[in-house]
């Protein structure tokens, strides 16, 4: 299995520079953010000689666009702000095939206001489900019409936050654009930790054929704990890895949720568990 990671565990002046700093750790896939490149990471416009010119940087150091982040709050309180977020996904979305990225990552959005990442009781509700599946109709729609797939994430602060919600999701939207993106550390609530392997293995029996990317971090309780390096925590990697590789993946498993001093034990811990 390829190992990937997010290219922004490298800050460095250029897109180059970081591009370099990923291949020294033997790396050939990332999962991209235009922040990298010096654009918002959903930006207003991306003209045609700036994808160009970041596929170029790329492909002189054979390294692979595995996903590029167009993530924002899809149900966001405010439904202007969830809008303009769509409109910049559209952006994106239309300049994935000059980037040469076969995928858009996404969130399912929450119901707070400051902060996408955080949990909010209402996310529970039938107005927010409703919300979701509205946009996310839209999402696989830009998805299609670009012929990109869109993979959101489930995790326990948003709104799609168990791989049976995800499920749901897939079948009432019904497209072959929307895709999963797989973190075994983000879908733990809290008590659930006892229950590692059946809901690992849960999550794969209902998402593995529709699983676009997948991530690798750890966690060191359940909640919104997937926060460390892989290998530093409680996640079950030797069964993660085994359904994943049993699930019919193929892509790259991408790192995240570490600092670059970390990277090389990341990477060794990976391989000696098969990956």
């Amino acid at each position: 299995m390829q190992i990937g990671i997010f290219e922004r565990v490298f800050r460095r002046p250029t897109l180059g520079a970081t591009l370099d700093a990923v291949r020294s750790h033997g790396l050939t896939a990332v999962q991209f953010d235009l922040a990298s490149a010096g654009l918002p990471s959903l930006p207003d416009e991306i003209a045609p000689d700036q994808a160009a010119a970041i596929r170029a940087e790329l492909d002189l150091r054979g390294v692979a666009m595995a996903a590029v982040s167009g993530t924002f709050n899809i149900i966001h309180p405010d439904e202007a702000r969830r809008r303009d977020g769509m409109r910049r996904l559209r952006v994106l979305a239309a300049a994935s095939g000059a980037l040469g990225t076969p995928a858009i990552t996404l969130s399912t959005g929450t119901r707070d206001a400051a902060n996408m990442w955080r949990h909010h009781p209402d996310n529970a509700s039938e107005e927010a489900w409703r919300d979701c599946l509205r946009s996310m109709a839209e999402i696989a729609a830009i998805g299609a019409e670009h012929g990109v797939a869109m993979a959101f994430e489930p995790e326990v602060n948003n709104v799609v936050d168990s791989a049976a919600k995800a499920r749901r999701l897939l079948d009432e939207i019904g497209s072959p654009a929307l895709k999963v993106v797989m973190d075994g550390a983000n879908i733990f609530h809290a008590g659930e930790l006892p229950r590692m392997a059946a809901i690992l293995d849960e999550a794969f029996a209902l998402l593995g054929p529709d699983i676009a990317l997948a991530h690798a971090k750890d966690l060191d309780r359940d909640g919104d704990a997937g926060h460390l390096p892989a290998g530093q925590g409680l996640l079950d990697y030797g069964r993660y890895l085994r359904l994943l590789s049993q699930s019919g993946y193929t892509g790259p498993l991408i790192l995240h949720g570490l600092t670059e001093p970390q990277v090389d034990t990341c990477i060794a811990f990976l391989v000696a568990r098969g990956a």
